[in-house]
Parts: C-alpha cells; sequence; structure tokens
C-alpha cells in the first residue's frame, strides 16, 4: 500500500517530514492542532520534547501514549500539495 509511511523525521514547529512507501515525501503541520481547545489526544503532542518521538509503527506515524495519524488522509493531502495542514 503506498500510502504507508517508510519514515518520520519532528521538525520545529510542530512539523513533520514524513516519506511514504511509494517515494512520496511531504510534511505535516500540526501546530495549530497542538494548540487548538479541540486537540482531544494530540494536545499531549504540545511539548516539543513529546512531540520529537514521533516514529512510523506499522506504516502509521505513531507518539508514545497510542497516539497515531491516519497515513492514508496524510498520503492524499501530501500527494496533491506537498502539504498536510491539520487544525
Amino acid at each position: 500500500m503506498p500510502w504507508r509511511v517508510a519514515s518520520v523525521e519532528a521538525l520545529a514547529n510542530f512539523r513533520l517530514k514524513v516519506r511514504f512507501l511509494d517515494g512520496t515525501e511531504g510534511t505535516v503541520d500540526m501546530s495549530r492542532l497542538v494548540r487548538s481547545d479541540l486537540a482531544g489526544v494530540f494536545a499531549a503532542l504540545a511539548d516539543p520534547v513529546r512531540f520529537a518521538q514521533a516514529f512510523v509503527d506499522h506504516g502509521a506515524v505513531t507518539w508514545p501514549g497510542e497516539i497515531d495519524l491516519a497515513p492514508d488522509a496524510m498520503y492524499r493531502a501530501i500527494k496533491a500539495s506537498g502539504e498536510w495542514m491539520l487544525s
């Protein structure tokens, strides 16, 4: 499945650099989401140290505490524009 994440790198300002199995690359901007009143479980990622703990597990970007992002939605947005902005 091409939408599975192959690698992730945490960047400054709550952004991620991701690469998918098919070679597609782009960024995920979570800066608005983690600071939002509607962040839910993602509010825990407002701590830059915790945000930097992002890793790939079974093709998804994941953090300790079972927080993850939907790789298929991320892939579609990045394939279309090179970036996925979460708010």
